[in-house]
């Protein structure tokens, strides 16, 4: 293993494994990523896969352009890591619903309906006896739902593998088990410490999730990341109880290959504890079966945690530290990970190469709250 890069990332999730990917496939760097677990064993192994560019962002703003602008990447981008690692994400175009209980929630999306389509983006309203046809195992119980056909799903642990093994493939360097634990400012490039010794790159990416907060501190900069820990389960069934994906207030419903069903997920803000608790399952099935009742027949498979990156106003950081110029961050994508990979791999490749104006991602600037903390 060379102990001197191009570019070294920290974090080998969904994150750092699409900037590895789309910096090989882009540029001649040499380029290494550093996991502190196994690649892809945090947030990316936990989330469901929902490409909710509508479905999770309910006002016009920088993260709505940011992930309306990455969903239309899937597409290619499936072909692509296939033709190259020979992984499938298991991408599906089939839409989403958003469900109402109430006349009070159908109001509510159909006031969303509203504003995507004025939006330039497709959204249905259907009443319950619409849903039905769309999805026969649906509760007749409920007051309708909106569908936004955009919106699909991929499998994100076979996203992030496929963004791993593509960039191996086309000749990036990934050392799992090997934590970051400082860095080294006095030599030529910037050293990052780790169990196996210190490796040098000329220009570094933070991308280690909920962690990342921690090794900005240590260059100097205030950068608050939060975990979020949300946690699910997955249920076997014969035929597939849904097709398309669908969200409720309560839980979301994402159908799988093979007649698999993930139900999530539940938001605990501020811990680490790892643990899925009884309360948490029986909430997400109490939740699913409202609004899917044949979920109840489900066979249990498995459940499971994860810890979401937040910040403070809710957009993820991206851009150049402010102190030292070779040092970049792309972390704090809350819910929206597996979504904002692609666009994330493609602009922090081009702020890393030159070709894209640091000015062009003010509004996700990593030191945008240095100012708060010296207020405070």
């Amino acid at each position: 293993m060379r102990k001197h890069y191009d570019v070294i990332i920290i974090g080998g999730g969904v994150i750092g494994s699409s900037i590895a990917y789309f910096l090989r496939r882009h540029t001649p760097y040499n380029v290494l990523v550093l996991e502190r677990n196994k690649i892809g064993s945090e947030a990316s192994s936990a989330a469901a896969g929902m490409l909710g560019a509508q479905a999770e962002i309910h006002e016009a703003g920088p993260l709505y352009e940011m992930a309306r602008q990455s969903r239309q990447l899937f597409p290619e981008l499936s072909y692509e890591l296939k033709e190259i690692s020979g992984v499938d994400m298991e991408w599906v175009d089939k839409g989403l619903f958003k469900t109402a209980k109430d006349s009070c929630e159908a109001e509510r999306l159909q006031d969303l309906a509203a504003f995507h389509r004025a939006n330039g983006q497709p959204a249905e309203w259907m009443d319950v006896d619409e849903l039905c046809k769309k999805e026969p195992n649906a509760s007749a119980e409920l007051a309708g739902a909106l569908f936004l056909p955009k919106d699909g799903q991929v499998n994100a642990p076979k996203l992030t593998q496929a963004y791993a093994q593509a960039a191996v493939k086309l000749g990036a360097d990934f050392m799992e088990y090997t934590e970051a634990a400082g860095f080294d400012f006095a030599q030529l490039g910037t050293g990052v410490q780790t169990s196996a010794g210190t490796f040098y790159g000329e220009k570094l990416v933070l991308a280690s999730g909920v962690w990342t907060g921690r090794l900005a501190a240590q260059t100097g900069l205030h950068m608050p990341v939060f975990p979020v820990k949300g946690e699910c389960l997955s249920l076997n069934f014969m035929e597939p109880v849904i097709t398309s994906s669908i969200i409720s207030k309560d839980c979301y419903l994402v159908p799988k290959q093979g007649g698999r069903l993930v139900i999530g997920a539940t938001m605990r803000t501020g811990t680490y504890d790892r643990k899925v608790t009884a309360e948490a399952v029986g909430q997400l099935l109490e939740g699913a079966i409202k609004v899917v009742p044949g979920i109840r027949n489900g066979e249990w498979e498995k459940a499971w945690s994860g810890f979401r990156p937040q910040t403070p106003d809710g957009l993820p950081y991206m851009g150049k530290h402010p102190n030292h110029s070779n040092i970049y961050f792309a972390a704090g994508h809350f819910r929206n990970g597996i979504l904002l990979s692609p666009i994330t791999g493609q602009w922090i490749t081009e702020l890393v190469c030159g070709r894209k104006e640091e000015q062009s991602l003010n509004e996700f600037a990593p030191e945008r709250f240095v100012l708060e903390q010296m207020k405070g």
